[in-house]
């Protein structure tokens, strides 16, 4: 069974930095991708970066380039996003996902399992 667990999320000052984290275990793939999305109230679930595993390409929606950086350690089966210059306008419910396919695209559609999300908060 394919398990994703989000940890790192909480509530931070406009300007400060969060680091989440996200740990896959279940599987055997070895071409695959992980996408972090993020979603508030209201509104629909949108890519804010993704990583090839196997290369290290990375992907950025571009209203976190310059602030947010993803990265991975296949070791332990982990990836990042670390989250600078944080704005209120990135409070959301933030989930990581991983593709199969390898693709690192940012459409939530085209990803096959989903962590639980974990809450990040930004206080202006």
């Amino acid at each position: 069974e394919v398990r994703l667990v989000e940890s790192g999320g909480g509530l931070v000052q406009a300007g400060g930095s969060l680091r989440l984290s996200c740990a896959a275990s279940g599987f055997r793939y070895d071409d695959y991708a992980i996408g972090w999305f993020r979603q508030s109230p209201g509104k629909a679930r949108e890519g804010v970066s993704s990583i090839r595993t196997y290369d290290g390409r990375t992907y950025y929606a571009d209203s976190v380039k310059g602030r947010f950086t993803i990265s991975r350690d296949n070791a332990k089966n982990t990836v990042y996003l670390q989250m600078n210059d944080l704005k209120p306008e990135d409070t959301a419910a933030y989930y990581c996902a991983l593709q199969a396919v390898g693709l690192a695209t940012m459409s939530a559609d085209e990803y096959d399992y989903w962590g639980q999300g974990t809450q990040v908060t930004v206080s202006s």
